[in-house]
Parts: C-alpha cells; structure tokens; sequence
C-alpha cells in the first residue's frame, strides 16, 4: 500500500475486475490518500486539470461539484504554491496547523489507544506497516488506502466484504472525519487544499449514506 506505507502478505491469487462502481470507490480513496500525504507534483496536477466529469450528465450532486471545484483549482495552480501550501498545512518544525491523525482527534495526543485499536484491526485483516514508513497508520491518508485495499483485495489479497468496509470507516474514520476536514478549510493559507478538503467531505458522505442503504437492504 504505497500512500499509506502499509503492506500486506503476497498472493499468487489472481482477482476477477472490480464493477466500475467499486474501482471508481477505490480510485478516489487512493487520490485522497495521495494528496494527503504527499503535495501533488506538476504530472498529477496536469492529470486532474484534465480529469473528466465524474457524471455523464450535469449534476448538482456534492460530490460532483466538489470534483469540478478541485479540477478547476488544478488547473490555475502550479506544484510549487501547493507544495508551499501543504508544508504550511502539514509540516511543522514545532506543531502543523492540521494533525490529520485519528488518535489526535479521538484522544486529544499522538499514538494513544485509537492507534493501538487499528493496529489489533489492521492485523486481523492481514495488513501492517512496512519498516521506515514515517507516518503512523491513523494518519487520514493511511486509513483511505487500507479503504483502498478493502475494496481492491490490494496485492492480491482478499477482498473485503461491504459489510467489513462499513464498519471499518465506521470505527476508524467516521468519529473525526468532520472535524479534520474542518481543520483544513479553516486553516490560513488553505486554498487548493480546500476543495480537497470539500472533495472529501461530499465523498465520505455519500460512502456513509451507501452504507446505511446496503444495510436497510431486505435481500439476503
């Protein structure tokens, strides 16, 4: 899992394709964990200014609005003012303006038993973080790849059902998701930052609102 610097055991088992559906899922997670954790380079901001509509049609859906938003800010930013954005979001020599880590929202400090939980979680899902990774496994880029990798079954391994999806986000990245977010659009100096903190939001919620559907679901 290379955003999150979390790994899981190899396979030789060969994965059918994933519905569209499901790897239009997997493909934001992997983008949000991306942008997350690292600014986006001229290549990957050139790839969003030129990124199709998610809809076929015009929408006034969230999360459609908010992907044309985040598009259109791709397209008049360059690497070196998001760089310079996200270092003054993200990186501190004493403390960031934004923490993104779970343990930090749910527990007020660093590494505290939010972490130690995910950790017991992601071991019984067969995932752990690979050696000389900096960012712990709460971080948000790090629990949107593990989203990644439920979905994706990752290097081949099993694929999770939605079932364990939904309570995986419910327990790890629903309880503080919001306040984060808020974080960032409400940081000085948050710009294209913002629409992928407003990218998020609508993204999450709709994932929320399709768990609560699957689950209401009669058909066994």
């Amino acid at each position: 899992m290379n955003a999150s610097g979390l790994e899981m055991p190899s396979s030789q088992t060969l994965l059918p394709p994933l519905a569209p559906e499901e790897q239009a899922r997997a493909d934001l997670y992997a983008l949000i964990a991306s942008l997350l954790l690292t600014p986006p380079d001229a290549q990957l901001l050139a790839s969003l200014a030129q990124a199709d509509s998610l809809s076929s049609q015009q929408s006034d859906n969230p999360l459609d609005l908010a992907w044309e938003k985040l598009v259109a800010a791709a397209a008049v930013v360059d690497e070196y003012a998001v760089r310079e954005e996200f270092d003054a979001l993200f990186v501190s020599v004493s403390k960031p303006q934004v923490n993104p880590y779970a343990s930090l929202y749910l527990a007020g400090f660093m590494m505290e038993k939010p972490l130690a939980e995910l950790r017991d979680d992601l071991a019984k899902l067969g995932l752990r973080r690979r050696e000389g990774v900096r960012e712990l496994e709460d971080h948000l880029a790090a629990l949107c790849e593990t989203m990644r990798v439920l979905i994706t079954g990752g290097q081949a391994g099993d694929r999770q059902t939605l079932e364990c999806q939904k309570a995986f986000f419910e327990k790890h990245i629903a309880p503080w998701y919001e306040r984060c977010l808020h974080d960032i659009r409400s940081a000085g100096g948050a710009n294209f930052y913002l629409h992928v903190a407003s990218l998020i939001q609508a993204f999450f919620e709709i994932e929320l609102q399709a768990f609560d559907i699957e689950e209401a679901c009669p058909v066994e």
